[in-house]
């Protein structure tokens, strides 16, 4: 049954991917995006040599496309924050917006050229400064029963597309500025009409619906926007945005960040 007034008018769900550098062509980099009318479609890159998205060309567009009065409500699978344990041992202030500079200083993977394994190997970048451990698990990872953003090289892994991402979402805080709402740094409570950015996991709700010839990536990015539209317009929205959580975890997450649909 449709709620009589959902918050948002388009749900964009993307499979990301930190393969290569920001400008290459990436098999794993998909968008979906689906309006409270229609189910999720595959958004393409707009025409070029390039037959599939770059992180690059994907945060113009995603500018472009929150720029517009529109509500609209994002999902992204790679991690948005990194575990408290990493701000306590490089002492950095538990601030989102300030660990997102900090972290750009450090992994400048939105260079030219730049593949995230050569922050890692110490040819570009300061990752020596700025490492995590394996060890360290947000509490929404531990939650949701996901790896943490600094296991790489595992199957699985959301490690390599986290370091890829974050420049990304801070490029879109200095470009969107307050039409840009990023849960749950910004407030648990999203002001009407925003664009909202969510970190999501599709595993949580892949296995649920059938693949019907989509590749895995294409299966993840559109089950993503499926689900954001069908909480959105069932009411259930609400209480997705609202975990069960105490106040010392919730002080937490507003650090850490959480994983929309982990209860």
């Amino acid at each position: 049954m449709l709620v009589k007034h959902p918050a948002f008018h388009r749900y964009i769900g993307i499979d990301y991917s930190g393969a290569q550098t920001p400008d290459d062509s990436l098999k794993g980099l998909r968008v979906y995006e689906a309006d409270r009318e229609s189910l999720p479609t595959e958004v393409l890159p707009p025409p070029s040599p390039r037959k599939y998205w770059t992180r690059r060309g994907l945060a113009a567009w995603l500018t472009a496309r929150l720029s517009e009065d529109v509500p609209t409500l994002v999902g992204i699978d790679h991690g948005f924050s990194f575990p408290l344990r990493y701000f306590e041992a490089h002492h950095l202030p538990p601030d989102w917006t300030a660990f997102l500079d900090d972290f750009h200083q450090h992994w400048p993977t939105d260079d030219q050229h730049t593949y995230v394994d050569f922050v890692r190997d110490g040819s570009c970048g300061y990752a020596q400064d700025r490492s995590g451990n394996t060890r360290w698990r947000r509490l929404t990872e531990e939650r949701a029963g996901a790896k943490s953003v600094f296991h790489f090289d595992v199957p699985g892994s959301v490690a390599k597309s986290t370091h890829a991402g974050l420049p990304w979402l801070r490029l879109l805080r200095l470009a969107l500025r307050q039409r840009l709402h990023v849960w749950p740094f910004d407030g648990w409570n999203i002001p009407p009409g925003r664009a909202v950015l969510v970190e999501v996991y599709p595993s949580l709700w892949s296995k649920a619906h059938p693949r019907d010839g989509r590749t895995p990536d294409q299966h993840d990015a559109y089950v993503v926007a499926l689900q954001l539209r069908r909480f959105d317009l069932d009411g259930s929205l609400a209480s997705y945005l609202t975990p069960s959580l105490t106040h010392a975890e919730s002080r937490i997450a507003r650090v850490e960040g959480w994983i929309l649909g982990t209860m």
